[in-house]
């Protein structure tokens, strides 16, 4: 002991204890003040009088009783230290073994084993040791003090003291109890929240969203930077001083009203920011001592939120639109979605299927119906179909309903959970297939007894089909055409002249031409045999060509014959007509004559008459003035015909023209005693037409009407003003025309027998039809046979400017 205290050891010593002291109340710093100045003093003492020993060695004795005073007083040093409710643990320089002095209580939690004191980790939790490790090398290497407040494993709370000292490094270790432990847990647990507090405004810094601090009067206290860019601020300081608020009035009111009672509010609310309206989740926590927020920017999950919506009921449209059935159910097996041919596949009630049914449910349900497939074993067919749920392939299975129909079900497991049930009906396409099949062999009977000639080329030029008579019509052998070949090999097999050569190469080309528009072609070749074939290519869908051979020989022989005869007898027609118009010009001179000299016998200027010479003058001009009429009606026929007649168009009042049609006939009505009943309103009002030739139809209805009457019959004339027409309806109650004459009234010189009177030339309803289609009307007939005829003629309102008669 007494070397050590000679040495440099109690030096440190003391400068270490008063490091320690400068912590401690004033009247524990006096204590070891007074200590440390004793063995100062000791030790210079000693250091002198060692100096002196050689010199004097009559002191000798006095030293060393001085040295014994210094070892007692420094052994009550030590006694002093151990006693102290603390250990001091000093390293030298080098690799000197440090020097641990001092003790501690048991319920401090420090070992009392110098090696176990410096062994940190096996007292100290993970995170004081680590502490007091590297503080400790940064004192030893560096000379940096230190004061930690540490946990021991035992929960205890140990105060660790760094210093340096006459380059020797001093730890002290000294237990905290009561206030002192009270004040170093609060200072501890001080340290750790300003950690947290400043992880937590990192973290908010890093967000990138608004956050913010109020204190309790609601004043903000602490902004983060996206904050101060959100109101336009500089940096964050100036937002504080300022007081900028990122939510409006009605927003933070809003999120006030949505505080619950443990203080937190959420809400989602739009905020301009920089200019722009965007949608923010506003959170907001409160307390006694003020509230925390942070705004989270979700307009883009608003806008993705919105197209996910439309997507989805975009393709909840488009789905009800098919016409395959579709299920969707979720991982907990109900049903979340089906379309419209779902609902209308199983008829089942809509308020069962809105309640969301297991999928074995309604598996149950349309058993119960008798709507699925019969089953031996149902129990282990519904589990069967039930797996899909559990698999991660899609499986396909078909169904034959008791109703006929066949399905094909598909399940598509999803892989988030759930299967989608897709039921396709293929009953008609099991038929269609069936009858395409059935049709096909029908097909190719069909084909085989054409006697059309009928070959298929591919896109590639190369024969496909055929039938016989395509082999038989051009000397082909079967087994060649057989082979597929293509279609310039065909050509080269071809007998005949040029000329049928050269369609065969034109015929080449149209099936093996590359043209984006492929056109048909078809015309007719003559062989040198004589005999005539007509062909034909077209272009098929799939790039292939259908070519037609047939032979029309005799038909063009009789089409030959047909036009000869047809020739002749157009001319003979021309003939006929130039005939009748002759005739009709040359007889219309004399027949003048006669009815005008007629006219001056039945007068009496030139002298009485006896009666009969007055009846067979009355006979003369009776018949003389109908043989004109006839002449007229052939000579109008003739203008129509040669398309020179001429309408003279003018406002023609229709009852006028009605009036004076029907006074044209009253001696014809009076002789055959025939009543006629007129239905022409007043108002019926006018028309643009030909007058005279207006007249002359209705002249010509009520003649026609007459003469098919029966004595003392009845016959109607009725007008009737429609919307773009005047209609004229003429009726007679006679005799009628049979249903097999109808269609042969309109011909020219067609009469037939008028009973008791003589029949007409056949000429009426041949100019009625013509006058009424010079105005652009039409004439339509009804008739009953023993019940009457009616003819109605539709004049136009305004014709469209017909003033000559088209061929």
């Amino acid at each position: 002991m007494l070397a050590l205290a000679a040495g440099s050891l109690p030096a440190v010593a003391m400068d270490t204890i008063a490091d320690a002291a400068s912590s401690v109340d004033p009247f524990r710093v006096v204590w070891f003040s007074a200590m440390v100045g004793a063995v100062a003093f000791a030790v210079t003492t000693a250091s002198v009088l060692v100096a002196n020993r050689k010199k004097s060695a009559g002191t000798l004795k006095d030293v060393m009783g001085q040295n014994a005073s210094l070892k007692a007083r420094l052994d009550r040093l030590e006694g002093l230290l151990d006693s102290e409710d603390h250990r001091i643990v000093i390293w030298g320089g080098g690799d000197e073994t440090p020097m641990v002095a001092g003790a501690m209580g048991e319920g401090s939690g420090v070992p009392r084993s110098a090696s176990q004191l410096l062994s940190f980790g096996t007292w100290l939790d993970g995170r004081s040791a680590g502490e007091i490790e590297g503080s400790l090398a940064d004192l030893r290497e560096r000379g940096e003090g230190f004061t930690l407040v540490l946990a021991t494993r035992s929960g205890g709370m140990i105060e660790a003291s760094g210093r340096t000292s006459a380059g020797a490094a001093v730890l002290r270790l000294r237990d905290l109890t009561g206030e002192r432990r009270a004040q170093a847990a609060l200072s501890a647990r001080h340290q750790e929240l300003s950690r947290e507090l400043e992880a937590m405004k990192r973290l908010f810094e890093a967000l990138g969203a608004p956050a913010w601090q109020r204190d309790a009067d609601g004043k903000l206290v602490w902004v983060n930077g996206a904050y101060a860019a959100a109101v336009d601020a500089g940096n964050p300081a100036q937002v504080v001083a300022s007081g900028s608020e990122f939510l409006d009035d009605s927003g933070r009111k809003g999120v006030a009203r949505q505080r619950d009672m443990a203080g937190m509010a959420s809400a989602r609310l739009p905020v301009v920011t920089a200019g722009e309206r965007r949608i923010f989740d506003v959170t907001e926590a409160s307390s006694d001592g003020g509230s925390v927020g942070i705004a989270i920017d979700v307009s883009e999950l608003e806008r993705i939120q919105r197209e996910l919506k439309r997507t989805a009921e975009f393709h909840a449209r488009t789905l009800d639109q098919l016409a395959t059935a579709v299920a969707i159910f979720g991982p907990d097996r109900r049903l979340q979605f089906y379309n419209a041919a779902f609902r209308a596949l199983w008829d089942l009630d809509p308020a069962f299927l809105e309640s969301q049914p297991e999928d074995g449910a309604l598996l149950d349900q349309l058993r119960a119906a008798r709507k699925l497939p019969e089953q031996a074993d149902y129990r282990s067919w519904r589990a069967k179909n039930l797996e899909s749920y559990r698999s991660l392939d899609a499986s396909e299975h078909w169904w034959h309903l008791p109703d006929g129909r066949t399905l094909r079900v598909i399940a598509n497991p999803h892989p988030q959970g759930g299967v989608t049930y897709i039921y396709e009906n293929v009953t008609e396409r099991l038929d269609l297939e069936s009858r395409y099949n059935a049709l096909i062999r029908v097909q190719g009977e069909t084909l085989d007894h054409l006697s059309e000639a009928v070959a298929v080329f591919g896109s590639d030029g190369r024969l496909r089909l055929w039938n016989p008579t395509f082999s038989s019509i051009w000397n082909l052998s079967e087994e060649n055409l057989g082979d597929s070949p293509h279609i310039n090999a065909i050509v080269d097999w071809i007998e005949g002249d040029e000329g049928v050569v050269d369609i065969w190469r034109e015929l080449a080309f149209a099936v093996t031409g590359l043209a984006d528009n492929r056109e048909p072609v078809h015309g007719r070749m003559e062989c040198a045999d004589g005999e005539v074939i007509d062909y034909a290519t077209v272009p098929l869908p799939d790039g292939g060509t259908l070519v037609t051979f047939v032979n029309v020989t005799d038909s063009v022989n009789v089409e030959r014959a047909l036009l000869e005869k047809n020739d002749a007898l157009e001319q003979a027609d021309q003939l006929k007509n130039a005939f009748i118009q002759h005739i009709s010009y040359e007889l219309r001179s004399p027949l003048t004559n006669i009815i005008g000299f007629a006219q001056l016998l039945g007068d009496t200027k030139f002298g009485e008459l006896t009666p009969k010479q007055s009846e067979y003058t009355n006979y003369i001009l009776s018949s003389s003035s109908a043989l004109l009429a006839i002449i007229n009606d052939i000579l109008d026929l003739a203008t129509i015909d040669a398309g020179i007649m001429e309408l003279d168009l003018s406002d023609v009042d229709v009852a006028k023209t009605v009036a004076a049609a029907v006074e044209g006939l009253k001696d014809r009505l009076t002789e055959a005693h025939i009543t006629l009943r007129s239905h022409v309103p007043e108002n019926i009002g006018t028309l643009q037409a030909d007058e005279r030739r207006l007249r002359q139809v209705l002249y010509n209805l009520l003649s026609n009407a007459v003469r098919y009457s029966d004595e003392g019959g009845l016959v109607d004339i009725t007008c009737e003003r429609l919307t773009d027409a005047v209609e004229f309806r003429v009726r007679d109650h006679g005799c009628g025309i049979p249903a097999d004459l109808l269609d042969q009234v309109f011909s020219r010189f067609v009469s037939r027998d008028a009973g008791n009177r003589r029949r007409g030339a056949g000429l009426g309803l041949s100019i009625i039809k013509s006058f009424v289609e010079l105005h652009g009307g039409t004439v339509d007939i009804a008739s009953t046979e023993g019940e009457g005829t009616e003819v109605i003629c539709r004049f136009l309102l305004s014709p469209q400017a017909l003033r000559h008669a088209a061929e």
